[in-house]
């Protein structure tokens, strides 16, 4: 697959675990604060964007682990943009006044910023291998 393909399918993935992300934070964020919220929400994205990423964006490439091993990898990798993400949505609604009344904004943001690297991880350390 061709690199512009695969990077959208990528980001067609991120764009539902976008909305996962937001649900969840939107759902829990009275019980648990903005910030502790975010940490769960950003969990469950992560989960909903590997299996799409895996079955979509790299079903013709391989990570060689076992299923579990796989997750974990890629929530190891996810952690790196993770953490530029989380930065960027935890500066924007502490400092922000827009993004603390529409905290969607932030984990905007927050999900822009950590895509690229997200990818370029997935894509030159997970999922290297050609074939399943």
């Amino acid at each position: 697959m061709r690199f512009w393909k695969r990077f959208l399918w990528f980001f067609l993935a991120g764009l539902i675990g976008f909305a996962v992300d937001s649900g969840v934070l939107y759902l829990i964020k009275g019980m648990l604060g903005l910030l502790i919220a975010r940490v769960v929400s950003f969990a469950c994205a992560v989960l909903a964007t590997w299996l799409l990423n895996r079955c979509l964006t790299f079903r013709d490439r391989s990570a060689r682990l076992g299923l579990f091993r796989e997750f974990l990898g890629y929530l190891g990798l996810m952690l790196f943009g993770g953490t530029l993400n989380y930065a960027v949505y935890a500066w924007m609604v502490l400092y922000v006044r827009i993004a603390q009344d529409s905290p969607v904004l932030g984990v905007a943001a927050g999900s822009l910023s950590g895509m690229l690297l997200n990818f370029m991880t997935s894509r030159y350390f997970l999922y290297r291998h050609r074939g399943r």
